[in-house]
């Protein structure tokens, strides 16, 4: 009989001696801890979600996960009926009626928007006090305030219609605001130019207190600026 020749396989390299050297047998390394088959995925445990808030939504109205002390307090139904429901006394003075018109009317229409008249010019502000200054500058506030906000429920309702008028009117009142700014700030550059100028001047006493006099002309003690005397005048009525 033929006798089969083996041929012998090479050796395994150097540096693979001891991992071949501490290898165990396939049966046990079937069940590893770290093996991926699938079943022992199935097993796994799955980690706890430390997220308390995921999937509550109050848009969709999912309520909470888990429940809490009102959990067991029913909540207040609204009513729909108008009949049912009680009056609320609000304040006719109330600061939040300065956001509408008089009327407390929610839109204005585009033929209300362009009823007003031209912005005020910086010549026409130059002769008007403080106070006026300051009660015009309030005024535009409210305006602006009652006409952004119906612009916000305008758009809110998507209602079509007195955006450009809207424009028309905002863009006048921030030209009467503009103008207030440039006659305030004519005046605060006048008013440093006169302060610098009286603290050179040796007749103003820039540091007098209530009841002192703030100019002390320098001809007041000059005897050639004195009033003419008793003696004087009888010689004037003379002549």
């Amino acid at each position: 009989m033929a006798r089969t020749l083996s041929v012998a396989k090479p050796p395994p390299p150097i540096f693979l001696a001891p991992l071949l050297a501490h290898q165990t047998p396939k049966c046990i390394r079937s069940i590893a801890p770290f093996s991926t088959s699938t079943p022992f995925l199935q097993r796994r445990r799955r980690k706890r979600d430390n997220n308390m808030d995921r999937g509550v939504s109050a848009l969709r109205r999912t309520g909470l996960r888990y429940p809490v002390e009102m959990s067991k307090v029913p909540l207040p139904q609204p009513v729909l009926d108008p009949k049912k429901r009680s009056e609320i006394s609000v304040d006719e003075n109330h600061g939040l009626w300065g956001f509408f018109r008089a009327d407390k009317k929610l839109l204005s229409t585009p033929e209300e928007l362009t009823e007003f008249g031209r912005p005020w010019t910086v010549e026409e502000l130059r002769h008007k006090s403080w106070e006026d200054l300051h009660s015009l500058w309030y005024t535009c506030c409210k305006e602006r305030n009652i006409l952004h906000t119906q612009e916000r429920e305008r758009s809110r309702l998507n209602a079509g219609y007195g955006e450009a008028e809207f424009k028309e009117r905002d863009k006048a009142v921030k030209r009467t605001q503009r103008a207030i700014k440039h006659a305030l700030t004519e005046r605060w550059y006048a008013w440093e130019d006169a302060r610098r100028i009286a603290a050179d001047d040796e007749e103003v006493n820039l540091n007098a207190q209530p009841g002192e006099r703030a100019y002390l002309p320098i001809y007041d003690n000059d005897p050639v600026f004195e009033s003419d005397g008793p003696k004087d005048k009888q010689a004037a009525k003379k002549a």
